[in-house]
């Protein structure tokens, strides 16, 4: 079944015929519409150059994210095998709404030039998987190192870092520095949105007893108390959601090596984990310039900006410490640092409760304790263990109430088109043999929607579109392709990496991504190996895949065998890759043992 290719690389080859499996007959019919689709989605809503067929002006701070976030599946699409006009359209693309966000004031030297670590965070994601897609752009990895200088503090306009006390100054920073006083002008298109969230203060005038209470920020009186108590409470200091930045830095380091980068998302991390520490465990959401915490909050440690209260809760606190943690966990190896996140969590669930028959934990805190209850979303808590493969991690998702419904009840897409983890981690652990299939389907069906609503769209009113009109159009959706070929949840939307088990390139086309007519399928993950299915669909060509450990080469395949053959004999591999040849119209499964965390990470490609 082996045989020692050049370089020392094993070689392993595919010769038994049959007839392909429906999920990758699915998988290669989904990857070329998604392909084709792109095409037809830039050609329906940008211009020659790329900017989108929207406004003259558009103010505040808010909304270059949302530019960003609607092509940021183009290059991962490529990246997973998709066609080879994804990568230069991704490109394009970001050119074009770097320069029209430029236009309107949101952008500064190519980056955002200041808001929250939320949406900086969705739109970096466009910057992270073109380089998973082609890390050799010379343009690309000096703006990662341009970049991560805006938080590192080599640049000098953007003092974002304060060095001595480990911490990022302000909650809304970027290229221009970090911003100590928000204005009217900076809030002025996002107002009606943040009508609909529970007041960002308790003691706002008029405001009803009770903890979800909303404010109408639009009422100019109302507006200005908001204004006042966000300038005096929440803008000096740090919060938890900046350590999203770490992803911006982690990024610069895989790009280059240097040990400047990796020391900082470590110090930065630690430092997080010790305020944690002495708050008891549990993440603080607000700390002054001066490292204390609950400066500006009279010495509480919630209420801090995007922090426990508002706007969302515990989803910006859980999700950067997940991000972080993984960060960490990436640049070192050490599970340690996935104490973080975890201890979140484990707070959370011991506050839960029996609330008319179904399971509830809270997801704010405020001057009146915890509060929102609602059931668990088990997305956190897959991210955790699919990081750790801990056993504790995997314990807690069995322990979820409604653990059986899970593979019809997040069916289901959210903000951007990502696809909930749940159907996915059932099929891992043995319960969803259809999951593949399942998910493939659900995916063209959803895209097929868009493309009707693309269809239906008026533009003679596109001056009229609301700033999140294109992402909830985008036809492009890898997260089931992802979850299924990679072995992982898609990364966390706010501004994660992807962190997965296997990533595959064509050798002979020198490309990321499976070769054309190839899918891929990983049906069982354990601590210490995967089973991957490789499969040639087409009847004439041979195909030669060459698949990596880790999307960036930082795990160590250790043996391999043929799954399908029981008299098979493990073989030493002991490399971050290894190569798989497809006769025509076969498949192979492999059963890989694999060390995590073997090699330091990189972009750089397997050549």
């Amino acid at each position: 079944m082996s045989d020692e290719g050049k370089g020392g690389e094993n070689v392993f080859r595919a010769t038994r015929r049959t007839v392909p499996p429906s999920w990758a007959i699915w998988q290669r019919q989904l990857i070329a519409a998604m392909s084709e689709a792109a095409i037809a989605f830039v050609d329906r809503y940008t211009r020659p150059d790329g900017t989108l067929l929207w406004r003259d002006e558009w103010l505040g701070m808010d909304g270059a994210d949302d530019g960003y976030e609607s092509f940021q599946s183009f290059p991962l699409l490529f990246a997973l095998g998709g066609g080879d006009a994804l990568l230069p359209l991704a490109r394009k693309e970001w050119n074009a709404v770097t320069w029209q966000f430029t236009h309107y004031g949101q952008i500064h030297r190519e980056f955002f030039a200041y808001y929250d670590w939320m949406h900086h965070g969705e739109g970096n994601l466009l910057l992270y998987h073109l380089a998973l897609a082609d890390p050799t752009s010379y343009q690309e990895r000096w703006r990662a190192i341009r970049f991560a200088a805006f938080y590192i503090g080599e640049d000098p306009e953007a003092t974002n870092w304060d060095a001595d006390r480990k911490l990022i100054r302000s909650p809304i920073n970027g290229s221009k520095g970090p911003r100590f006083r928000v204005t009217a002008d900076d809030w002025c298109t996002h107002r009606p949105v943040l009508s609909h969230y529970l007041a960002p203060f308790e003691d706002l005038p008029n405001l009803p007893d009770d903890p979800m209470a909303k404010v109408d920020w639009m009422d100019e009186g109302m507006f200005a108390e908001i204004l006042k108590r966000m300038n005096e409470r929440m803008m000096a200091g740090d919060v938890p959601l900046n350590l999203t930045a770490t992803s911006l830095v982690t990024h610069a380091y895989l790009y280059t090596g240097d040990e400047k980068y990796r020391r900082w998302v470590l110090d930065y991390v630690e430092a997080w984990m010790e305020r944690a520490r002495q708050n008891g465990g549990l993440l603080p959401d607000n700390v002054g310039l001066s490292g204390h915490i609950g400066e500006n909050m009279g010495g509480k440690w919630w209420g801090g900006y995007y922090g426990w209260r508002w706007p969302h809760g515990a989803m910006t606190i859980v999700e950067p410490a997940l991000v972080a943690a993984a960060n960490a966990l990436l640049l070192t190896g050490d599970s340690g640092y996935l104490e973080l996140p975890r201890a979140q969590l484990d707070w959370l669930w011991s506050l839960g409760k029996e609330q008319e028959g179904v399971f509830v934990i809270p997801h704010r805190h405020g001057d009146k304790g915890w509060f929102d209850d609602r059931p668990p979303d088990p997305r956190w808590w897959i991210h955790l263990w699919h990081l750790s493969q801990d056993l504790r991690d995997r314990q807690r998702l069995e322990a979820f109430p409604d653990r059986r419904e899970w593979a019809q009840k997040y069916r289901r897409f959210g903000k951007g088109g990502q696809y909930h983890p749940a159907g996915w981690f059932t099929f891992i652990a043995g319960e969803n043999p259809t999951f593949p299939e399942t998910a493939l389907s659900d995916h063209f069906a959803e895209m097929i929607r868009r493309l009707e609503m693309m269809s239906c769209d008026d533009f003679s009113r596109c001056h009229e579109w609301d700033v999140h009109h294109w992402q909830d159009r985008h036809p492009v959706l890898c997260d089931g392709l992802v979850q299924q070929m990679l072995g992982c949840p898609q990364a966390i939307y706010h501004g994660g990496l992807l962190h997965c088990r296997v990533r595959f390139f064509d050798p002979q086309r020198r490309r990321a991504g499976l070769p054309e007519g190839v899918a891929a399928l990983v049906e069982q993950m354990l601590p210490d190996g995967i089973v991957l299915h490789l499969v040639n669909t087409d009847p004439l060509c041979e195909r030669t895949v060459l698949v990596q450990a880790g999307a960036f080469g930082e795990h160590r395949f250790t043996t391999a065998q043929d799954a399908d053959d029981p008299n098979s004999v493990p073989v030493t591999v002991n490399s971050r890759h290894l190569t798989v040849h497809l006769l025509p119209a076969t498949a192979l499964r492999l059963t890989i043992g694999m060390e995590r965390f073997a090699y330091s990470p990189s972009y750089a490609l397997p050549w």
